[in-house]
Parts: C-alpha cells; sequence; structure tokens
C-alpha cells in the first residue's frame, strides 16, 4: 500500500463530544432528540436524522475548547494526552457543522462563529509555506509530530481541510459581519497555500511531506488510485500556486496501483488495488467533490466508487474466511481501529472487523445495501456499538470485541456522505467554487456541475 494513511497505520490519536438540540425534522415530527437514548422504531428519515445528528456531537461539544478544531480521536492513546487535534479531520468536522446547521440542529450563526474560530486559530498555528501538519496542539497551534520525520506539511491532510474550508466559504455567503469575517479569512489563507512547492522544485509529481527539519527526506510522492485525488484537484485550482496537467497526468495517474480493469466479484473495477482497498478511497475526496457525472480520461468516478463499494459488499457476504456476523446487513471494511490496533482493513486485509463508517459513508454508491446495515447496527447491535457520539469506530463479534473510540477521519465522512445522498448539500457547495471548476477544467474533468 503506498498511501501514508495505510504505511504509517499504527500512529493515530485523542478526541470526545456532545450536541445542540434541533427542531423534529420536518417530515418526522415524532421524536424529541436525546443524545442519552436510543429510539426505536424510527422511520428510515428519523434514522438518518439520528445517526447524523449524533455523530455530529464529536466535532461541536468535543470540538477543541481553545482551538475549536477536531480532536484526533475519543480515547488517547501514545500517550500524546488531550491537546491533539488534527487537520483533515477538521476539514470533515467543518463539513459536519455546516450539515448541522442546514438541518438547523444549530443556527447559522453559531456555526459561522465556531468555524472562524477555526480559521483565525490556524492564521497563528505552524504551517509551511501554508500548508499545516497533519497534528497540532490545539492548544499552542504547534505542531505534533505523526512520526519521526513528519513534523511539517502534509498536504493530503491541508487538502481536506480546505475542502471543508472551501464548502464553508460557499455556504456561508450573507452579508453579516462573522459571515463576510469568516470569507475573507479563508480566502486569504486559501490563496497561501503553495501547492506547487510539494513538487520538489518543478517535479511533475506532488509530495506529501516537507519539513523545515528533515526537507524533503521523507520522499513520499502522491500517487493514485486512493483518497488523494482531492490533493491533486485542489493543487491545480490554486489562485496563485497551481501546478499544471502534466503535474495530474504523470505523477496522479501513473501509480503502480492506478489501473486496473479487472472483475471481483463480477464486477470491474476501473481503477485501484485488486479488490479495491480499504472504502476510505471513496469517501474523503468525494465529500465534496460531487462524483455523479464526474469524468477524465480515466475514468468515471460515480462508476469507480460504486464498483469499490460493491467489491466490497460482496467480499463479506461471500465471507470466504467465515467470520462471525458477516453479510448483507453487516459489512464495510475500511481503516479503522481492531483488536490489533489501527488497521487497514480491506478484502486483502481482512481481521473480522467491520468498520460502522464504512458502509454508512458509502450511502450515496449503494443506499439499499448502506441502509440495511444502518438498520442492524443501530436497532440489533446498537448496545455494543452505540454511543454518545455515534456509532464506534469498530467492531468483531468474532472475537467478541467492540470499541469504545470514535476518530475524527471517519465520523465526518458519515454526516457528510450521509448529507450528499440525502440532499447533495457538500457536492453543490464544492462543485459551486470557481477555483474548482478553474481546477478540474484545466485537469480535463467533465461534471454536469462545471459551468461552461
Amino acid at each position: 500500500m503506498t498511501t501514508k494513511l495505510l504505511v504509517l497505520l499504527c500512529l493515530l490519536l485523542p478526541g470526545l463530544l456532545h450536541a445542540q438540540q434541533k427542531p423534529a425534522p420536518k417530515k418526522a415530527a415524532t421524536t424529541k432528540f436525546d443524545p442519552r437514548q436510543r429510539p426505536r422504531n424510527l422511520t428510515d428519515e428519523q434514522l438518518l436524522d439520528q445517526v447524523q445528528r449524533q455523530t455530529f456531537r464529536y466535532f461541536w461539544d468535543f470540538g477543541h475548547p481553545v482551538s475549536g478544531m477536531a480532536r484526533e480521536r475519543s480515547n488517547v492513546a501514545y500517550e500524546y494526552g488531550n491537546e491533539v487535534v488534527t487537520t483533515g479531520g477538521t476539514g470533515f468536522g467543518i463539513m459536519a457543522i455546516i450539515v448541522a446547521a442546514d438541518r438547523k440542529w444549530i443556527t447559522r450563526e453559531h456555526a459561522a462563529t465556531r468555524i472562524l474560530k477555526i480559521v483565525k486559530f490556524l492564521e497563528k498555528a505552524d504551517s509551511f509555506h501554508g500548508v499545516f501538519s497533519h497534528w497540532l496542539n490545539g492548544e499552542t497551534g504547534k505542531v505534533i509530530r505523526f512520526s519521526q520525520k513528519d513534523d511539517g506539511g502534509d498536504l493530503v491532510e491541508t487538502s481536506f481541510l480546505f475542502e471543508g474550508l472551501i464548502c464553508a466559504r460557499q455556504y456561508f455567503t450573507q452579508e453579516t459581519k462573522t459571515e463576510q469575517e469568516l470569507r475573507n479569512h479563508i480566502l486569504w489563507m486559501w490563496e497561501g497555500v503553495e501547492w506547487n512547492w510539494h513538487t520538489q522544485g518543478g517535479q511533475n509529481v506532488l509530495y506529501w511531506h516537507w519539513s523545515p527539519n528533515n526537507g524533503w527526506s521523507m520522499n513520499h510522492q502522491i500517487h493514485g488510485w486512493n483518497e488523494c485525488l482531492i490533493t491533486y484537484v485542489l493543487a491545480a485550482s490554486s489562485p496563485k500556486y497551481a501546478i499544471d496537467k502534466k503535474v495530474y497526468d504523470q505523477g496522479w495517474a501513473t501509480g503502480d496501483y492506478f489501473r486496473n480493469g479487472k472483475e471481483f466479484y463480477k464486477t470491474k473495477l476501473p481503477l485501484g488495488f485488486d479488490y479495491g482497498g480499504p472504502l476510505f478511497f471513496s469517501h474523503y475526496t468525494f465529500l465534496g467533490l460531487d462524483p455523479r457525472g464526474l469524468k477524465d480520461q480515466y475514468a468515471d468516478y460515480m462508476q469507480q466508487n460504486q464498483a469499490h463499494t460493491r467489491i466490497n459488499y460482496a467480499y463479506c457476504v461471500d465471507n470466504p474466511k467465515k467470520y462471525k456476523g458477516y453479510g448483507p446487513n453487516s459489512w464495510g471494511l475500511t481503516a479503522s481501529d481492531s483488536y490489533k490496533g489501527y488497521a487497514a482493513h480491506s478484502p486483502s486485509e481482512d481481521l473480522g472487523v467491520i468498520s460502522p463508517t464504512a458502509a454508512l459513508s458509502a450511502m450515496p454508491y449503494a443506499p439499499a445495501e448502506s441502509m440495511a446495515a444502518l438498520k442492524h447496527f443501530y436497532n440489533d447491535l446498537g448496545d455494543k456499538i452505540w454511543s454518545d457520539y455515534g456509532f464506534v469506530d469498530g467492531f468483531s463479534e468474532h472475537h467478541n470485541w467492540y470499541a469504545k473510540s470514535h476518530l475524527a477521519i471517519d465520523q465526518g465522512p458519515i454526516v457528510g456522505m450521509i448529507e450528499n445522498h440525502r440532499t447533495g448539500l457538500l457536492w453543490k457547495l464544492f462543485m459551486s467554487s470557481p477555483d474548482v471548476q478553474r481546477g478540474l477544467t484545466k485537469l480535463g474533468f467533465e461534471s454536469p456541475q462545471i459551468k461552461k
């Protein structure tokens, strides 16, 4: 596996949370929201509301009190303490906050104020050519290194952050003082990210890390197919420091695992690892980037993500290792905590652990199968895997193991991708950015949302 989240598997860290009251949903006015309860016999719409809203609490009440950023995880691990906040997870959290404001679980003003707090903190935090590190100290803004030499700019985590910030800039368009200030500060930060610096002197590929202490010594080129498509899209979209198309073609699209074209469980997989790899490949980039009708010379990205999801689902139903609990209503393999520590679960690395974020964040790609899993997780397994912040990070009925933890990068996609399935909200916001449209056009993408 070539991506950092898979190479540096066992290094993730701290977080926890609580939420706001919302008027009952328009179509389902029968349940009062109480985060301590698990109401039963919910309609599908009520259940989606319940899960999104409970999961959102991870980012709202458990956001860091000083920075407002998302904590890495809900349990303290690896002796880093309670101050670790995550750049990419914060981007996903910002998108969850937008969803909460749009559904009126919190006020628009409260949402804008929280995101402005995050942005002002980041403006004073450590950054490197405008690029933020993977982890920061949520109180001081100083880098907390992710690994021995990973103590500088992390371009992929920064792209997840700006995926959320661009959505925020497109959502908060009112002429209030808070929203005007928020748009201005996001623009200043966005314009300051030196994406082309990460070509290491003009090479036709992006590099993941640069550090003032270690330079380019991690030497990790970003090739596809994985979760990093958003990094190339935003690098091409930059107003001041954009990359050229040849960086995309000769860097991203030339990885050892870029093209596939083979069939798995009677489904042809255009791109990526055999059997697709962990499902987060089809989630992180596509929280903002709308895959519907999105095509370039390499793939139709809705077809890619649907194929990846179908293969993951079919593998769990087939269950070749005969794990207890796998089946049509309990499926989904992606990177998460496990009984062995953090692991990149996939059909090729199957430890018997189901990660709820995998099936739930696949809602736009396999709505019936995802809804069946959601009902099973909530109604049948809820006593073991439902908590104050939504579903826990992973579980294994086979090993009688149920995580106590939540991770920002897993909770965020649940809120955002379910919302994209329901309303397309985040897709509409991100794709409405003129910078994003220019970047996609430069890279040769077609999309119904790109204005001619």
